[in-house]
């Protein structure tokens, strides 16, 4: 599927509004990238270097979380950073992974980001809670882009 028809079916409203309200309760940062394109066999070394492209190594707790779709492959990952992976461990993203797919298989789109972005926020929100001084250090947009 190409990334502008994948756009188009994504309620972008409801998934700014998930990370709106994770954000609310954590110092943690989401964010889904929808990558335009092709992507190699595995997503995860590619996903890890859009990371670190986008800044996201820079929060302030090491605590951000990337969501990355490649729609025309029919690929994604989801990276943590240092901060919240040494938390959770590598089974804690395989099972959110796992739960994403059930979605995409099923052609749910935004419920696999939804999803994904709420589990996320309540892992960030048990590690590393909200703090009076909290400023909102990436932007909640989904972006696209190659």
């Amino acid at each position: 599927m190409r990334s502008k028809d994948f756009m188009a079916r994504l309620d972008h409203k409801r998934i700014v509004d998930a990370i709106a309200a994770a954000e609310a309760k954590t110092s943690g940062e989401i964010r889904v990238f929808i990558q335009r394109g092709e992507v190699a066999d595995d997503p995860l070394p590619f996903a890890e270097k859009k990371f670190v492209d986008l800044g996201m190594q820079k929060t302030a707790d090491r605590n951000a979380v990337l969501i990355l779709v490649a729609p025309r492959p029919q690929k994604f990952a989801v990276v943590g950073d240092e901060g919240i992976h040494t938390k959770c461990g590598r089974e804690f993203w395989e099972q959110l992974v796992a739960t994403m797919r059930g979605h995409f298989q099923r052609e749910e789109f935004t419920d696999a980001l939804v999803e994904a972005i709420v589990t996320a926020g309540d892992l960030l929100a048990a590690h590393f809670p909200r703090r009076s001084d909290d400023r909102n250090e990436l932007s909640n947009d989904v972006v696209e882009g190659s």
